[in-house]
């Protein structure tokens, strides 16, 4: 039985199905997502459903609001896919600033889109989120289902526990949000599992360009 050199006790072929070696895949992913991504300067990110196609009003806003933060100097960060995360890469495309997916190989749905003129492609979810929330200066939600509830619902995790600094976090079309702030607040917030001050965590906003200003004016104080 041949030995491993690095543990001296399994073959090769088993080090490398298991949980060691998924280790190295994992900081190898982190590694490539730091090295393209260091010099990236001031990023939003921006998320919402892949389900959203081209002539749906919400395409048209994020492609909208995207390309406002690049004529702004801000470079967008998307999850690489169709429907918003398409949008958005396009938007930023569009004003000549860097346009980066944060590509998930999935077994269905999640297709990388052509507007991305950075594209790096992960196997861990979670590593991708680090990279969402690392580098950006603004989280914003557009309207998305699971996927993006999870992206929400960890970003404010993060910055009410102190683990990330403390950055805009913008939930884009109050028609869309209005059910689950109402239910934060009436749940939540009346049972006392959350405090008034981390509701101030999170904007509601409906126009691209007030959405834009609240994170320059974030920036400049």
């Amino acid at each position: 039985m041949k030995k491993s050199p690095m543990n001296g006790n399994y073959p090769i072929n088993d080090f490398k199905s298991g949980e060691s070696w998924r280790l190295f895949k994992i900081m190898g992913e982190f590694v490539e997502g730091i090295d393209s991504l260091h010099k990236l300067g001031p990023a939003v990110s921006i998320f919402g459903s892949a389900r959203i196609k081209n002539d749906h009003p919400y395409y048209k806003k994020a492609e909208n609001l995207a390309n406002l933060f690049g004529q702004k100097g801000y470079a967008v960060i998307t999850g690489g896919g169709g429907g918003i995360m398409e949008a958005a890469n396009k938007g930023a495309t569009n004003a000549n600033v860097e346009s980066v997916g944060l590509n998930i190989n999935l077994p269905f749905e999640q297709k990388p889109n052509p507007f991305a003129t950075t594209q790096i492609e992960f196997n861990y979810f979670f590593v991708r989120k680090v990279m969402f929330l690392k580098y950006a200066q603004a989280y914003i939600i557009l309207p998305g289902g699971f996927g993006t509830l999870d992206e929400l619902f960890e970003t404010v995790t993060l910055i009410q526990t102190q683990r990330i600094r403390k950055v805009p976090i913008i939930l884009v079309g109050k028609e869309y949000w209005d059910g689950l702030i109402q239910w934060v607040k009436k749940k939540f917030l009346q049972e006392k599992m959350i405090s008034e001050k981390d509701l101030n965590l999170v904007h509601v906003l409906d126009d691209p360009q007030k959405i834009v200003r609240v994170v320059e004016d974030f920036h400049k104080d």
